[in-house]
């Protein structure tokens, strides 16, 4: 598939970008989810979040910024996943994550297919980010196929748990096969929660675990 293409596609799934779970510990050993009523700082800005997102010069030599298309109008619904249906086709496919404040970067290398990578910064409080995030990872890798339509275009959806680093104070992490057109393409997701702030790095498998924790450390980094 064309890197637009892919791109694209990781966008709809949550890219963000939507939007997957599956935690990286079992649940005797999980984290505890934040509570409402934690004392955290406040969120930070989507201009602040636009500042510590990954650049050029932080994935390498021949890596270029692909520009932000603009939000799709298809309408978008899926099929064969009811916890997904439930959530909503925006909410399920993660082209509308529910957090205000928000950043997101995409990157092709030198125009390769297999070198795509995506990165979306999310802030807001702890506990709203935890049940967000994870309820749509929950609810994807319930579902281990399924489809999304998208006007006129089918995609068939694949989606396997996959272990995430033990990073941040939550995690979650998946690989998503999309098929459409006879063409097949894997893209892995990792979502990290520290704080306040979501991570979700989307691309190329070894892209994404090539370059989450520098993503992590740039977000948290001191404004």
């Amino acid at each position: 598939m064309r890197l637009h293409t892919m791109t694209v596609l990781a966008a709809l799934a949550l890219e963000g970008c939507s939007n997957g779970s599956t935690s990286s510990t079992d649940p005797a050993s999980a984290p505890t989810a934040p509570s409402e009523n934690a004392s955290v700082p406040a969120p930070l800005s989507s201009t602040e979040l636009a500042q510590r997102l990954l650049d050029e010069g932080d994935l390498g030599e021949g890596y270029t910024r692909t520009p932000q298309r603009p939000a799709a109008h298809d309408h978008v619904s899926v099929i064969g996943c009811p916890v997904l249906e439930k959530l909503g086709a925006d909410a399920a496919t993660g082209a509308d994550l529910d957090f205000s404040r928000k950043g997101k970067a995409s990157f092709a290398f030198l125009g390769g297919d297999d070198s795509a990578v995506s990165e979306e910064l999310y802030s807001d409080s702890a506990a709203k980010l935890s049940k967000g995030i994870g309820q749509i990872f929950d609810a994807m890798v319930s579902c281990p196929t399924y489809q999304v339509a998208s006007g006129s275009t089918v995609i068939d959806m694949g989606t396997q748990k996959t272990a995430a680093p033990d990073l941040g104070d939550e995690q979650w992490s998946q690989l998503l096969t999309y098929s459409v057109g006879g063409q097949r393409s894997v893209v892995k997701q990792t979502a990290v929660r520290s704080g306040n702030v979501l991570v979700v790095v989307s691309g190329s498998p070894g892209l994404v675990d090539a370059n989450l924790e520098k993503a992590l450390a740039k977000a948290q980094a001191p404004s």
